[in-house]
């Protein structure tokens, strides 16, 4: 997330200042690059390493400052949530054997945030999103507690107006309304970074874009939020709504959201997307700056252009411009943000090397990516990658059209091949990543293809909440025996695992399949329903779904006792449902629900969230807990 030392924008005069000093950064970059300042004939690679902290039930685990004080290494950093870590590798030279150096170091940051971990009763997983993630771990409470975010969250929640609210459709829907900016921390990737001459800028950017779809689509890694089987990358989805700042004005306008692939392909310098980034997004943040940018550079001091970095670091391209200076000396680099987390730190490098691979055989080859491809066939590509992954439909040259798989293996994997033998990559390291990134398309065995397979190979065992927890423990258990995801193996449902924190709060275990009425609906209709559905209470909902009543088997036997059920004159719903029934929200300890169905002789216990139905808690709910808690003791010998 870059500089903490920031301030939330809220005063005129601050605001002011801050622009000016981001108009006259546009200016001194515009400097750097006609004076040819800027570094040049140099190519380097760096990446970032995202990842998710669990505990041991695989849940998230807020244990980000515990473990950042325990291992003492300056690579490491925290990120958004308490659950995040985000390692931060050296740069490396684009020859040679950088492949396999940038590879040790990435295996020893994973293995030191492992060791840390363990020493605080908690582990790393490598996953684009964690599917063992609830609601609950989305609340401010979960957030680093930084001047930054909480800077972030405000200014975001002001510019917006309302709510985060939106809909995912894939296997399954998610509609979901929240008031933070958490959501962002649902994603974990591995960002690489690509450093090119400014001469060479927009060709290099513009290839990056052209190669990212095919690139995601053999990489996806997050088919899962919430519970629910999503797109894919998710990520894609949710990182553009978790810091949407439209209000709904903006929205019906066509207002272009903080998080974007782009419209259009770069025409001649990195300077325009930082000029149209200002131009369209709105200042959220601000922090000190340099007082005379243009005069250092007349003295021969590089500024480091605080305010132009800031601001770039709160639109998220997912390929992104950066702006850096090393020892006085100011460069350019791409930074690609789509590559998930894990599944391991080899199919990690795999992606890696094909997309530099990609990169360089793409620039020797073709002169202008633009005669060869339209955008919107570019940004077609990157979208059906997110949300199909390895078995989209691409576009790709001579208006020619066919699926991922066929794609990478018959044209850009040789083509990735050529470029990095062109680098002066060793041959070894080339076979050895190349072939990983192979099997894996071929096989069509990526880690979201995994996890959905898993999942539907538990079929109903246990609860979802269970096979979560299942399908992490696996994904864990292999990433540390560190074998490529071609060679895993499906998750199975564990039933020997401890239960226990399956059932501390009642969102875990209750049923969210609800079959409902509404209040004026015919009681038949009601009674039908606990008959085909074998229930034996139908709640009753509005139709902006908020809970208004319960309909009960024992009040239809009363209705019929009294004689009032058949004739011309239909009983509604609302003539015999329970007005203002007891209910608990999600996070309810699930011994306070047995409390108080206990005291208040219930038989179910609806679940509201802001007084709208989201689940259900029965007595027979209560007895498969019960029964799944005893085996859990019984093994243990307890």
């Amino acid at each position: 997330m870059g500089e903490q030392n920031v301030k939330l924008n809220t005063e005129g005069a601050t605001h002011q200042a801050f622009m000016k000093s981001l108009l006259i950064e546009v200016r001194a970059l515009e400097k750097l690059l006609d004076e040819g300042l800027i570094e040049s004939g140099v190519s380097r690679i760096g990446a970032e390493q995202e990842m998710f902290l669990i505990d041991r039930a695989h849940r998230p685990a807020l244990k980000a400052l515990d473990i950042l004080e325990e291992i003492g290494d300056d690579r490491f950093t925290h990120e958004l949530g308490l659950f995040n870590l985000e390692a931060n590798l050296s740069p490396q030279e684009f020859g040679g054997d950088w492949l396999r150096r940038m590879e040790a170091e990435l295996q020893e940051v994973y293995r030191r945030a492992r060791e840390a971990a363990g020493k605080i009763d908690c582990d790393i997983a490598l996953v684009g999103i964690l599917p063992t993630l609830t609601m609950e771990d989305l609340g401010l409470d979960s957030m680093v507690p930084t001047a930054r975010y909480h800077a972030l969250n405000d200014a975001i929640r002001a510019l917006r107006g309302d709510e985060f609210q939106f809909t995912i459709n894939g296997i399954d829907q998610l509609s979901m309304r929240h008031d933070n900016v958490m959501l962002e921390a649902c994603n974990t990737s591995f960002q690489v970074h690509f450093q090119v001459g400014p001469e060479d800028f927009a060709r290099f950017y513009n290839i990056a874009q052209a190669v990212t779809g095919p690139l995601l689509a053999a990489a996806v890694n997050s088919p899962i939020l919430l519970g629910k089987r999503l797109w894919h990358e998710t990520r894609i989805a949710v990182f553009e709504h978790s810091v949407d700042t439209r209000s709904e004005a903006h929205q019906e306008r066509g207002l272009r959201p903080r998080v974007h692939f782009g419209d259009r392909w770069l025409e001649e310098s990195a300077t325009e997307i930082f000029k149209e980034d200002i131009a369209r997004f709105r200042i959220v943040l601000t922090t000190e700056t340099e007082d005379d940018p243009l005069g250092m550079i007349e003295q021969g001091t590089m500024p480091s252009l605080n305010a132009l970095r800031l601001h770039n670091g709160t639109v998220y391209r997912w390929n992104r411009p950066c702006y850096g200076v090393h020892n006085n000396i100011p460069h350019l680099r791409i930074e690609n943000r789509v590559i998930p987390s894990g599944p391991t730190v080899v199919d990690e490098m795999a992606n890696a090397a094909f997309f530099f691979g990609m990169m360089a055989g793409m620039s020797a080859q073709v002169k202008d990516i633009r005669d060869h491809l339209t955008f919107a066939d570019v940004k077609a590509n990157f979208l059906g990658a997110a949300r199909d992954g390895i078995r989209a439909q691409m576009c790709w040259f001579k208006d020619t059209h066919m699926p991922a798989k066929e794609l990478v293996l018959e044209q850009l994997l040789p083509l990735a091949r050529e470029g990095l033998q062109e680098a002066g990559i060793e041959q070894d390291d080339i076979d050895r990543y190349l072939g990983v990134l192979h099997d894996r398309v071929t096989e069509r065995r990526t880690g979201a293809r995994w996890a959905l397979e898993s999942l539907e190979k538990m079929g109903d065992s246990g609860t979802l909440n269970q096979r979560m927890r299942c399908l992490v423990s696996s994904m864990v258990e292999q990433q540390i025996d560190g074998k490529a995801i071609c060679e895993w193996s499906l998750a199975k449902y564990c039933a020997k695992q401890d239960w226990r924190e399956s059932y501390r709060r009642v969102s875990q275990f209750m049923s969210t399949d609800l079959f409902t009425v509404r209040p004026d609906d015919i009681v038949d209709f009601a009674a039908s329903l606990m008959d085909w559905r074998h229930i034996r209470h139908v709640p009753v909902e509005d139709d902006r779904g908020f809970l208004v009543g319960l309909v009960s088997y024992r009040s239809l036997l009363r209705l019929i006792a009294t004689g009032q059920a058949g004739g011309e004159h239909k009983v509604c719903v609302q003539e015999i449902m329970k007005t203002e029934p007891i209910s608990v929200p999600p996070e309810t300890s699930t011994t306070d629900a047995i409390r108080m169905m206990r005291e208040q002789k219930l038989a179910c216990l609806p679940v509201t969230r802001n007084g709208k139905l989201v689940g259900i808690v029965t007595e027979h709910d209560l007895i498969v807990v019960a029964s799944h808690l005893l085996e859990t003791k019984l093994a243990k010998g307890e």
